[in-house]
């Protein structure tokens, strides 16, 4: 076509094509760059690859890209020529059978209302009551239960979203305020299902928040209206969402009623998996015998797409593409340069593992996954050093390094090389963390995580590739190289000693922590309840004759659907409670008395 008829969106992608084929076809530069690391995050953050939001194009590109990289490296792809596939739930997305009907009015879906991401599909047709903030007090931490003077038994319940203490994040409301929160609490006091409205306070656009991904259902429907809609409903009660809203804040009292009018409303969604990938490439070790054993160098490559609720944003609302330059971005840069090197000079005594981790930001699946069905005996497995978010070193010059208590002499193995970079260490001795090693960690393999920390960009559209700190993260490379290789050097492998829990915090009712022990099963792959990856010995589960693998269904008679279901349960629950625990044990149904 005519050059001037060519647009500069079009340009853009031809010249980032160009960009790829030239790096992806020349011959490896075996030194850490500072212009190869710009190279590999700039293809990975920018706009054509979407956010690399797991089962996208995008995902798909940046996937290819890694594998060539470690192809043209000279490493060995492993699993399915380089790819470990696994299956994903990426999100919802509404059916035909969505419907709102307001005394005879049919509103319209994506103008009155939506379907929220986590709904039953269900109908109900019932009386609505008002039930101002949707909190339901049941262990006495506030003075606010908008429950107690109505009856919600088979009615549908209209909850203001969020909390009356916007302005302070350290409310005693805050970990009440969330939607699957409110849902949950609906339900509990018998409700056929709930409709969440935004008040002025909390969202002045009054948006139908349509954009979140699946995390698994609750029990009722659950359904977003405008305020436009929640005040047809308010009519008869000659009152409107703001009036509320205000006499609630200015009050802090509990205010419920019931509306008088009947709504018949149904939801229908519609769950979508998608195909995602770890990418996995192997270097041999010189050793006759110490090949055999194996360091595992990850990143995780996904990142949040365009954002959206669910997807752990901080800019939810906004549609915009989050480039993750530095999350993680920057630490998939980093390895891919470390495999040039390890690869380039004399081989270590020891093997190398170079994983590329998929979905690490919907909760660990890829490192979980991998972890399930390595490529190698995970016995052999005798280190694993996780990178992620290396990019942005600040003027202090400190690169954090978890995990350092994990194995006998790990402290001073990091010591001993990070004084050749010219950068401070923060250590953290504790194995479990929020990434990728910790799958590792939870089987008993030593750990090192290395991360320049977060900032102020982290998880919105503004983690680009012009705020990484290129130059930090070369000096953050080369001591990851370094730590590897004497790593793959040792006379003998790490002994891996245990440093802190191998689960995640516990959820916080007020000031009181509860915990059950156990790595639950991130990754959903069983419905209808939770599974225990890991029980720690001596923890209350354990104590309680839990064992790896039993899948929680029930706590005290209260059903256990998801990860979601189990932490809302816990966070009921106080420290020194006895609590019974109802197991699924491969085909037998199991009663466990557990105190916490």
């Amino acid at each position: 076509m005519p050059i001037h008829y060519i647009s500069a969106r079009y340009l853009f992608t031809a010249g980032l094509l160009f960009l790829y084929i030239c790096i992806s076809c020349t011959r490896a530069e075996p030194e850490i760059t500072v212009e190869e690391l710009r190279q590999h995050i700039e293809y990975l953050a920018s706009e054509e690859l979407g956010g690399r939001y797991p089962g996208t194009e995008g995902d798909r590109l940046a996937a290819e890209y890694i594998r060539n990289q470690f192809r043209r490296s000279g490493l060995t792809l492993e699993a399915d020529d380089g790819y470990q596939y696994f299956s994903v739930t990426t999100g919802v997305t509404a059916g035909e059978g969505n419907s709102l009907n307001i005394d005879g009015y049919e509103a319209l879906q994506g103008t009155d209302f939506a379907p929220v991401s986590f709904s039953a599909n269900a109908a109900a047709s019932a009386e609505v009551v008002f039930c101002g903030y949707g909190f339901s007090d049941g262990n006495g931490d506030i003075s606010w239960d908008d429950y107690k003077e109505v009856d919600t038994d088979g009615k549908w319940v209209m909850v203001l979203r969020g909390d009356p203490e916007p302005d302070d994040p350290s409310s005693i409301f805050a970990t009440r305020s969330n939607d699957r929160f409110k849902a949950y609490q609906a339900a509990e006091n018998g409700a056929a299902g709930i409709m969440l409205v935004s008040g002025i306070k909390y969202s002045g656009d009054d948006v139908l928040d349509n954009s979140g991904t699946h995390q698994g259902r609750v029990s009722i429907p659950v359904i977003q209206v405008t305020r436009h809609a929640a005040d047809m409903i308010l009519s008869g009660s000659q009152t409107t969402v703001e009036e509320l809203e205000g006499k609630l804040l200015e009050s802090m009292q509990p205010f419920s009623f019931s509306t008088g009018t009947t709504v018949t409303a149904s939801t229908d969604l519609l769950v979508d998996d998608a195909t995602t990938m770890n990418i996995i490439a192997s270097l041999e070790g010189s050793d006759p015998l110490l090949k055999n054993e194996y360091i595992v160098i990850g990143a995780h490559y996904d990142h949040l797409g365009t954002g959206g609720e669910g997807t752990g944003s901080r800019s939810p609302g906004t549609g915009k593409v989050h480039p993750g330059a530095d999350d993680n971005a920057s630490g998939v840069a980093a390895m891919i340069e470390i495999a040039e090197k390890l690869a380039s000079g004399q081989r270590p005594r020891r093997s190398y593992i170079f994983i590329a981790f998929g979905a690490e930001e919907k909760g660990l699946i890829g490192s979980s996954r991998f972890m399930e069905d390595p490529v190698v005996d995970k016995e052999q497995i005798t280190a694993m050093i996780n990178l992620d978010m290396v990019g942005r070193k600040n003027e202090e010059g400190v690169v954090q390094i978890g995990g350092v208590g994990s194995s006998a002499g790990g402290e001073e193995i990091v010591n001993s090389i990070s004084g050749r970079y010219g950068f401070s260490t923060r250590l953290s001795y504790e194995g479990y963390g929020p990434s990728d090693h910790a799958s590792f960690y939870a089987k008993d393999v030593p750990v090192f995580f290395v991360t320049t920390g977060a900032h102020t960009e982290y998880h919105t559209p503004d983690d680009r590739a012009d705020l990484i700190n290129y130059g930090g993260l070369e000096q953050v490379a080369l001591f990851v190289h370094d730590l590897a290789e004497e790593l793959g050097n040792r006379d003998r492998r790490l002994a891996f000693t245990e440093a802190g829990p191998r689960v995640p915090s516990a959820p916080r009712h007020g000031n009181r922590q509860v915990s059950l022990g156990i790595m639950p099963d991130f990754a959903s792959v069983v419905s209808g309840g939770l599974r225990a990856d890991i029980v720690s010995p001596g923890r209350p589960a354990d104590l309680g004759g839990m064992k790896n693998g039993d899948i929680i269904t029930a706590i005290n008679g209260q059903p256990v659907g998801d990860i979601h279901e189990y932490m809302y349960r816990l966070s009921q629950l106080s420290r020194g409670d006895i609590i019974n625990v109802e197991v699924q044990r491969g085909d037998k149904r199991e009663i466990l008395i557990i105190q916490l």
